[in-house]
């Protein structure tokens, strides 16, 4: 499984065993935006799409990296408000390309600080305003009292999806936008901001979320979703099928993330 980044795997070998497909994974700013586990998203989106016969590489992008040529998944994920502030610039300089990869369906997944800033902006506790790239319909106020805990996001595509939430950020959709709730929590005080019920938010092939977890592990439907939607978009491919020697692997780990996601269901917050 290729990282573009350190320059050990030989990529056109691999690519070539997989009949050449490959699958360009940008992971943004892992330096700043990787707190809580998220970067256990990368590692099972790049584990799972070898089992079903892709070459996976993926693209560590830094402030100042040159963007890669293909873009099949864009995974980021949570940060303080700190590393927030310090990508912002950065972000924006790449906020068109983003924009237009979101557009045309390119898969995303984006965990809570990275959730916040696709949004039109982010308005710390202090006042401060970080403006977002707008490929969510959203904003976000932060407030004195973090929400903390283990939450069952019910979707309607993925059935229930758990992973643990910790954020002081309150977002709120835009009525009437292109943007919708991804999924909606049972209690008070838990989800996008406490008061609507919702969770996250879909555009296209975008998810933004607060589960943390890492939450890709625990929810497997998820990750290959965001894996055949980008063979899909590439490669015209109507669906996964796994490799020989996947079919038994991946058994394996889907059966492991059901008994995690009911031991971290269970759990009280």
């Amino acid at each position: 499984m290729a990282n573009a980044n350190d320059g050990t795997a030989d990529v056109a070998a691999a690519a070539n065993a997989n009949d050449g497909r490959v699958l360009d994974i940008v992971t943004l700013y892992p330096r700043d935006m990787n707190i809580y586990g998220d970067s256990g998203n990368v590692l099972t989106v790049r584990r799972r799409a070898a089992l079903y016969g892709f070459t996976p590489v993926v693209h560590n992008y830094n402030q100042g990296d040159e963007w890669p040529e293909h873009v099949d998944i864009v995974l980021g994920g949570g940060g303080q408000d700190q590393g927030q502030g310090t990508i912002t610039d950065d972000l924006f300089a790449r906020s068109r390309q983003i924009r237009a990869l979101a557009d045309d369906g390119c898969p995303m997944l984006l965990i809570c600080g990275m959730y916040q800033l696709f949004g039109e902006y982010f308005q710390t506790v202090e006042g401060d305003r970080l403006p977002g790239i707008g490929v969510l319909d959203l904003v976000t106020v932060g407030q004195p009292v973090r929400m903390i805990g283990n939450l069952v996001d019910h979707t309607e595509e993925f059935g229930d999806v758990v992973g643990y939430e910790n954020h002081s950020g309150q977002t709120f959709l835009r009525d009437g936008g292109r943007t919708r709730p991804w999924g909606r929590v049972d209690a008070d005080g838990t989800g996008n901001n406490g008061r609507d019920h919702t969770e996250g938010a879909r555009y296209n092939a975008v998810i933004g979320t607060y589960l943390h977890g890492s939450v890709l592990p625990k929810n497997p439907r998820v990750a290959d979703y965001l894996i055949g939607e980008a063979a899909r978009r590439r490669y015209g491919m109507e669906r996964l099928e796994p490799t020989a020697q996947g079919a038994d692997e991946l058994r394996r780990l889907d059966d492991l993330a059901r008994r995690a996601a009911a031991v971290a269901a269970s759990r009280p917050r």
